[in-house]
């Protein structure tokens, strides 16, 4: 007598393997039928499926015959490693040629021609259907492994080249090692089992493994994004509708209710399919726009390396560009106080422009050493109690010749009681002013300049664009606030958001034929930034001047 009928077990352990690998198998082909990935594992998956129908006509038929021919054909199972291995090559973004393929399916061969032979399997007990395999098994045993073995090794190496990188996909791959790591040790262990029991029945046990195995799959689809779990449950849920409405079929004998149902599942489908679709477009869409993320944040990531570059190189070049410079001041200075002899009126005047040049190069050059400071935080402060009273009234005489000699003029206008000492980087703080009032000066045509000071209890706030928050008051308490004001040409509303950028000027000073950089006002706002101030520009408009104002809190927050 052959083997005995176990319907029982079966229904606990191979049927739910085979229902479970069939619904994964298909729902990994639909989700991208174009994608070689999925075909390749939509294969495997169809030859594991093959394996628990093959098992199964084992245990359930009792005809010599019929018994044979699924124990031969179980080992066709063995031709699911190919297909596995090209998934895991095409996983690893690579492709195989048509050649490849042919290549790798010729070990393959033996094993289907010899399938249905003695070389595969043969019964030598009629009784009990006792069934001994011949040398192809050893065969398929040796072509299992050097598969195995190369498909662990090309998940190694991709493992090797995306460490570090990509960690969605390191996780996947860790899956899939162990999810084929526990497969084999799986189905060793029941061998092992069989072998010291000397009971076939722990077979029986071999299809909870691919339970087991197909779960990791479904669970790394919805942790880690195999596939979209949205289009997953569009599918379910679209496959159950269509079996709950086709079952229908079963539970009704009139005309009626068979037209009926008919009409509602042709209903079903259409609607289905589309609602499938939709879903899979809307996974497309953002598969794509997750793509683009990436590239824009790897765009993003070059851009800031080239600009730390082109910090690096302004820094390196501003440095050696001083040391000249200010020798080339120092020695035009020298010739002009006569300290090498007289010189004549016209190389006097032409030595007057070289002078007045290289300043503008040096305040140039310290702009760009500034700039490369702040944008790489090696900008330092120096914070201690100064009289900004003092700093104002130098910086007065410095600028009341100037405004004499283009026939302007400069007012100090300071409060009755002496402004307090504050925490500051003075010679930070002198070097803002300085600038303010400089380009008050050059930006003036008619009029001039005044410079006032005054204590407030509380500070502005200026948004991002450079205007104020009304309203709304500093945190910082009571301030000083300097306001350089002009009757120069003014600044359109307009041009407000980008006077303290970089490399920025206003739109019409083109026409007073005034130099610079437009870093001045950059750094200018760096300066206050740390001191926990604020700095603005208000305007009338075009040709009624401006007012450059500065808030310093008094006292110092760290």
């Amino acid at each position: 007598m052959c083997q005995f009928g176990v319907p029982n077990l079966l229904f606990v352990t191979h049927v739910p393997a085979l229902l479970l690998s069939l619904t994964i198998g298909f729902i990994v082909l639909f989700s991208d039928r174009k994608n070689n990935a999925n075909r390749y594992l939509f294969l495997s998956t169809m030859f594991l499926c093959l394996w628990i129908i093959s098992d199964i006509g084992g245990w359930e038929f009792f005809d010599p015959r019929i018994n044979l021919f699924f124990t031969r054909l179980a080992l066709l199972t063995s031709v699911s490693i190919l297909p596995f291995f090209c998934f895991i090559v095409e996983f690893t973004g690579r492709s195989i040629s048509r050649l490849k393929k042919i290549i790798l399916s010729i070990p393959f061969l033996p094993i289907i021609l010899l399938l249905f032979t003695d070389y595969n399997a043969y019964i030598y007990d009629q009784n009990t259907c006792s069934a001994s395999y011949g040398p192809l098994i050893k065969y398929v045993f040796i072509v299992s492994i050097l598969f195995l073995s190369i498909s662990i090794g090309v998940l190694k190496n991709f493992y090797n080249e995306r460490k570090g990188h990509d960690d969605k996909t390191v996780k996947q791959i860790k899956l899939i090692a162990a999810s084929l790591t526990f497969v084999v040790l799986w189905f060793f262990s029941v061998v092992l089992l069989v072998n010291f029991s000397s009971s076939d029945y722990f077979y029986m046990l071999t299809p909870a493994g691919i339970v087991i195995f197909v779960s990791i799959l479904a669970y790394s689809m919805v942790r880690y994004q195999l596939l979209d779990i949205k289009l997953i449950a569009a599918q379910a849920l679209t496959y159950s509708i269509w079996l709950l409405i086709g079952s229908e079929y079963f539970l009704t004998n009139s005309l009626d209710s068979y037209l009926l149902t008919t009409l509602i599942l042709i209903f079903s489908i259409i609607f289905g399919i589309f609602l499938i679709k939709s879903v899979k477009f809307e996974v497309q869409r953002k598969e794509q726009l997750q793509n683009m993320a990436d590239s824009l944040a790897i765009a993003n990531d070059q851009l800031r390396k080239l600009d730390n570059a082109k910090t690096e190189f302004i820094s390196i070049a501003s440095h050696q560009l001083r040391t000249p410079i200010t020798a080339i001041k120092g020695f035009v200075s020298l010739i002009l106080e006569g300290s090498y002899g007289d010189i004549g009126t016209d190389a006097k005047g032409a030595l007057e422009k070289v002078f007045v040049s290289t300043e503008r190069l040096v305040e140039l050059i310290e702009d760009l050493l500034n700039v490369s400071r702040i944008e790489s935080g090696r900008m330092t402060f120096t914070f201690e109690k100064a009289n900004i009273e003092k700093i104002l009234k130098e910086l007065y005489e410095n600028f009341v010749l100037v405004a004499k000699n283009k026939k302007f003029y400069l007012d100090l206008k300071l409060p009755e009681a002496p402004l307090p000492e504050i925490v500051m980087d003075q010679f930070k703080v002198r070097e803002l002013i300085s600038n303010f009032i400089d380009n008050a000066l050059k930006y003036t045509e008619k009029g001039g300049v005044t410079i006032k000071a005054e204590i407030l209890d509380n500070g502005v706030v200026v948004n991002e664009n450079g205007f104020v928050i009304f309203g709304k008051k500093s945190e910082f308490g009571k301030v000083v606030r300097i306001t350089v004001s002009d009757t120069g040409i003014g600044v359109a509303r307009d041009d407000i958001p980008y006077l303290f950028k970089k490399f920025s000027r206003g739109k019409d000073v083109s026409r007073l034929h005034v130099g610079g950089t437009g870093l001045g006002l950059y750094v200018g706002k760096a300066i206050t930034q740390a001191h926990h101030g604020q700095v603005w520009v208000e305007s009338d408009g075009q040709g009624l001047g401006s007012r450059f104002i500065i808030e310093i809190p008094i006292e110092h927050v760290e």
